[in-house]
């Protein structure tokens, strides 16, 4: 930014910046509805600005939703490096995956909201999915181990455990009484010991 552009009050937007203020925006008026237009003047910002940043509109969607998935992914990778018992392994997973929602709630909202209208959007549902049949095995492996009751489905458990985790984009608000690992430390306690075989 130019000392003219700062005298001016001209906002300085960085890639990260702008991709808030995008995420934001498809938010609240859907993907679809939400032009590069809309988020130039929310930035204050030429399109050719935005541009230089992001290839496209679909590019800034990509990067947003890459955020979330790859944060789900990794603790995931994370859950498979520490080896152990499948009960302790998915305690892990569910325990990132709320640190994944606090610390990435607008992306993560964002994911929730896809529904596979573009090749953007469906390769973060195959990619979502894929995380499912992870989590889905991880039980059955808890199942079979005896540590989870296995009265229930697989399938079943998988999505009723990440329904949980997922409504916390729903009501949670940053800076409130429940930092992340309180927020885990209560999820995991009413949700394992649900599922816990006994």
């Amino acid at each position: 930014m130019t000392d003219v552009e700062q005298r001016r009050g001209r906002p300085g937007y960085d890639r990260a910046g702008i991709l808030a203020v995008a995420v934001s925006a498809f938010i609240e008026h859907g993907y679809d509805a939400t032009s590069i237009a809309m988020l130039a003047e929310r930035l204050g910002l030429s399109k050719s600005a935005i541009y230089h940043h992001f290839a496209s509109k679909e590019a800034l969607l990509a990067a947003a939703l890459d955020q979330a998935l790859g944060g789900l992914e990794a603790v995931v990778i994370e859950s498979e490096a520490l080896g152990g018992p499948a009960e302790d392994r998915l305690a892990h997973v569910l325990r990132g995956a709320v640190h994944v929602l606090v610390d990435r709630l607008s992306e993560v909202t964002l994911l929730l909201r896809v529904r596979g209208n573009t090749d953007v959007e469906r390769d973060a549902v195959r990619r979502r999915r894929a995380f499912d049949r992870a989590m889905q095995a991880l039980v059955r492996e808890a199942q079979d181990a005896g540590a989870v009751r296995a009265d229930v489905d697989a399938r079943i458990v998988e999505r009723l455990l990440f329904g949980m985790v997922n409504s916390i984009v729903e009501w949670y608000r940053p800076g409130g009484p429940e930092d992340a690992s309180r927020l885990a430390d209560d999820l995991l306690t009413i949700a394992l010991d649900g599922i816990r075989a006994r």
